[in-house]
């Protein structure tokens, strides 16, 4: 009987082995690569391998007949196959397709500079903006670091890739900021109105920007607040320049929030102890005040609340250029105030809602008066009528209401669309004397546009935009997309192109209506590679202007306006930051190189614009001192000369140049350092900095123009107030420690 046992078993396990069947092969993905790690099993059975590093595998097994082979990796759509199992070799090549994720995917970049920790690739972190040298935590003087940006001092703006500052716009939380800086001031940049430490994300668009935004030919700047703060706390700020105290409250259940601030700046003291090229007669002072409130709903979503008001005043005399014995003292009183309402819901089944709203009103009331030498008001005869338009009064007032919404589906993966649209009413009024212009202007827009990720190294962006504006009377329907396709670890290539209009300005407005959108077409190719500690981008454009607006003299004291103006910009930049080759050094250049011209407004012909420079170019260093609890920072930002010129009307009402030429090169040195003494402490419930930077620490005199007479003969050089900006404060949060958050991001 034994002897029997031992001979059936013989002849089970002889069945056994010799009816197994060997799976062997390879697992790649569809770029080619090998796949390693993937799990390789028969269906239903416990049979099957891991890849190796090169993807192969190999395994046996003794079942029969036809079953299922499945794979499945981390990052890759599930793999299923029918075989034939028959006790023979089997050789499979394997080829998974990705499964795009939010971390693996690629990412668009071209024309575009993302900064903050919610945005994923950001170039520049939320508090380089803030304490970037030469910047005094203006967002505007930061992004000026960045390629495609200018060096324009004597205008407030951001002026990119050949186009003028009106051109690029700003939104906060998805809507358009109408007034995003103080009032302008002749031949003197003023700050924009927002602090940074409001937002958490920032994108700057050089070009080639989304369908969800308009009315903008060259960029639009893109600002999203925070939601709700980590904690409690109450900050405040002191300098010579200004005070300021607010509070930030953070409900028990950490669901919502509200805040609310104060300030005060008043530069009598600072234009004492710096002598100031204009005389002030009315120290500048600025009034602000701002309040908000941050609430989650129960799906998750998040409404946000942002209003702010503030009050200025100011008055500066400068001798007349157009006679030697009297002054132009001009007066400027503004009252802005600011409301931006936000709802961001998820609705379930993939779709998610923005909802925005907003209303802000603006009023400056301007007075510009000749002078004599004991500053009593002139007023010249008849004959010296090009003086007699230097004394005026000039009311303006801007007020725009506006909605928008945006409606998300997920598509699978991360593959979306989204669609939406937005009004806006738009009143304007201007009084200049006696005579009162108003504006009224209805605008609306759809949207649609969608993300499509074939795989992680393929995305495209595809939209389409149709606005209609009441003002003007016309229509337009403007094509997006964009394009990334990821080359190799952290690299990636980014093509866009898109076409982009905008409604002339309202001072061209006032006087016609017959006028037509100004249109500009964008084309960019983008090279980015990106690690954690070194970021490296390459872009090169080209924009074609349309339909800009001409000037059109009919006799020396009127003009029209017709939209036969044309323009390009073509160009190069480079971006570089590094984190690591410099120990405990961080550091980017910039350089940017445009070749521009247009022919609008009153050009005789295609000319390279007053405030473009050929090459521009920026290096920003930050070294953060642990042991000493302090930081040092620097900005040397140098361009080449802009054009300048003269225009004068001759006999025939044809504009013609009297002067042109060049200005010198522009160079700026910034410095400045914070000293951090609450870091170190243990269980700090308080977070202090000490703040001083300089401006121009070498003193050079930039030359930003010229300014003429009226019969010519005088030119007159637009430079700074100040050859350098000083500046020292504090700055304190009760109930919040930051230090490791300095630390880390080397403030």
């Amino acid at each position: 009987m034994r002897t029997f046992t031992i001979f059936v078993l013989l002849i089970l396990n002889f069945n056994v082995l010799f009816g197994q069947t060997q799976v062997a092969g390879r697992v790649r993905d569809n770029r080619g690569r090998a796949v390693p790690g993937a799990s390789i099993a028969i269906k239903d059975s416990y049979d099957g391998a891991t890849s190796d590093s090169s993807g192969r595998f190999r395994f046996k097994t003794s079942e029969q007949g036809t079953h299922s082979i499945t794979v499945s990796s981390i990052g890759y759509k599930p793999f299923e196959q029918s075989v034939q199992l028959a006790g023979t070799n089997l050789t499979l090549d394997i080829v998974l397709k990705e499964e795009p994720s939010e971390l693996r995917a690629v990412t668009i970049t071209a024309g575009s500079f993302s900064a903050g920790d919610s945005k994923r690739g950001a170039v520049l972190s939320s508090l380089d903006i803030a304490t970037t040298a030469g910047s005094n935590a203006d967002i505007t003087a930061a992004l000026k670091t960045l390629p495609g940006t200018q060096q324009v001092g004597e205008q407030e703006g951001l002026f990119v890739r050949g186009g003028a500052g009106y051109e690029t716009k700003q939104y906060i939380d998805g809507t358009l900021v109408n007034n995003p800086y103080y009032s302008s001031v002749p031949d003197i940049a003023q700050r924009g109105r927002f602090s940074p430490f409001l937002f958490k994300g920032t994108v700057f668009s050089t070009g080639g920007y989304s369908a969800q935004y308009g009315q903008a030919l060259s960029s639009v700047l893109l600002l999203e607040s925070i939601d709700l703060p980590d904690s409690s706390e109450i900050d405040a700020s002191i300098s010579p320049l200004f005070i300021g105290i607010g509070t930030q409250q953070v409900a028990k259940n950490k669901k919502s929030s509200w805040g609310i601030n104060g300030g005060f700046t008043d530069i009598s003291l600072y234009i004492k102890a710096v002598k100031q090229i204009p005389d002030y007669f009315k120290v500048p002072r600025f009034y602000s005040g701002d309040a908000n409130f941050r609430f989650k709903t129960k799906r998750g979503g998040m409404v946000k609340y942002y209003t702010t008001f503030g009050h200025s005043q100011l008055g500066l005399r400068r001798a007349d250029i157009d006679s030697a014995a009297l002054k132009d003292a001009f007066a400027l009183t503004n009252t802005n105030w600011y409301n931006n309402l936000s709802w961001r819901e998820y609705l379930g089944h993939g779709w998610k809602m923005n909802l925005g709203s907003g209303y802000s009103t603006n009023k400056d009331i301007i007075s510009q008066q000749l002078q004599n030498s004991s500053n009593q008001p002139q007023q010249p005869g008849n004959a010296y009528y090009w003086l007699q338009q230097k004394n005026f009064s000039l009311d303006n007032r801007q007020d725009l209401s506006q909605v928008k919404a945006v409606f998300e589906k997920r598509l699978g993966g991360i593959s979306a669309i989204r669609f939406g649209g937005e009004y806006q009413y738009a009143y304007n009024s201007s009084g200049y004397n006696d005579t009162l212009r108003t504006l009224i202007d209805h605008y609306s827009a759809g949207f649609v546009e969608s993300d499509i990720y074939l795989t992680n190294a393929l995305a495209a962006k595809i939209g389409l935009r149709a606005e209609q504006n009441s003002v003007i009377s016309k229509s337009n329907i403007a094509p997006r997309i964009s394009l990334a396709y990821k080359t190799g670890k952290d690299a990636q290539v980014s093509l866009a192109y898109g076409e982009f209009y905008q409604k002339p300005e309202n001072i061209q407005l006032f006087y016609t209506r017959g006028l037509g959108f100004t249109r500009a077409t964008h084309y960019i190719v983008n090279y980015q590679k990106m690690t954690k500690d070194q970021v490296f981008r390459v872009e090169a454009y080209y924009k074609k202007y349309k339909d800009l607006v001409k000037t059109v003299p009919v006799n020396y004291y009127y003009s029209q306006y017709d939209n036969s103006g044309d323009g390009y910009a073509k160009g190069i930049e480079l971006f570089w930051r590094d984190k690591k080759t410099i120990k405990e050094i961080d550091y980017w250049i910039s350089y940017s190189y445009v070749d521009t011209k247009r022919n609008y407004l009153n050009y005789t012909t295609s000319l390279t614009p007053n405030f473009a420079a050929t090459h521009t170019a920026s290096l920003v260093a930050k070294k953060f001192f642990t042991k000493l609890k302090a930081g040092i920072n620097f900005t040397y930002s140098y361009a080449t000369g802009r054009p300048y010129y003269n225009f004068m009307l001759n006999s025939g009402n044809k504009y013609y140049i009297v002067d042109q030429g060049k200005t010198k090169d522009y160079h700026s040195l910034n410095f400045s350092m914070e000293y951090v003494p609450s870091i170190g402490k243990a269980g700090a419930k308080s977070f202090v900095v000490w703040f001083a930077s300089i401006s121009n620490v070498l003193g050079y005199n930039p030359v930003y123009g010229y300014n003429y007479s009226y019969n010519g003969m005088i030119k007159q050089a637009v430079t700074p107030p100040a050859n350098r900006f000083y500046f020292v404060g504090c700055f304190i949060s009760f109930g919040v420690d930051r230090s490791q958050d300095a630390i880390n991001n080397n403030l």
